[in-house]
């Protein structure tokens, strides 16, 4: 199964964007993963943030096949401990599906249509976070729960 990380436009501090490919670069060791960046939608200036989601939606759900596991990282979704998140990540990797797709959403959340589809929600943390930075601190979770099921010592560190 591969683990997929999509996001929509690109992420614009380089400090952020470094650690980013810092994290992306160790977790190709531990699983087939593989980051999706998106391009904005075109006149996204123009649209409201209900219009912007709605077609951020359109544009995800157009991506996505039968056989995928979506899961919106969401600031009302299910929140674990690192060690439950490592537990979580394996049981879904050991489900029949073909791709597992972590799915950050824009600067104002997700669609209707994207919660109907999605097959789970996981919030990080109840403090809110840019949706830039979210990026970087996702990709710290995944690796390190990589590394605890390995039981490797970077989760001790």
């Amino acid at each position: 199964m591969r683990v997929e990380f999509w996001m929509i436009g690109k992420t614009n501090e380089a400090y952020l964007k470094e650690g980013m490919e810092i994290y992306q670069k160790r977790l190709v060791r531990y699983l087939p993963f593989h980051a999706v960046i998106y391009p904005d939608i075109k006149n996204a200036g123009k649209l409201s943030s209900q219009q912007l989601k709605q077609k951020e939606g359109e544009f995800i759900l157009s991506k996505l096949k039968s056989d995928d596991f979506l899961i919106l990282l969401d600031e009302k979704g299910k929140q674990f401990t690192s060690e439950e998140f490592a537990q979580y990540v394996d049981h879904k990797h050991q489900l029949s599906y073909k791709r597992i797709i972590f799915q950050i959403g824009g600067a104002f959340g997700f669609s209707d249509a994207m919660y109907q589809r999605a097959n789970a929600k996981l919030g990080l943390s109840k403090m809110t976070f840019s949706h830039q930075m979210i990026r970087l601190f996702f990709l710290e979770q995944l690796y390190r729960a990589m590394t605890i099921l390995r039981n490797e010592p970077y989760h001790n560190h």
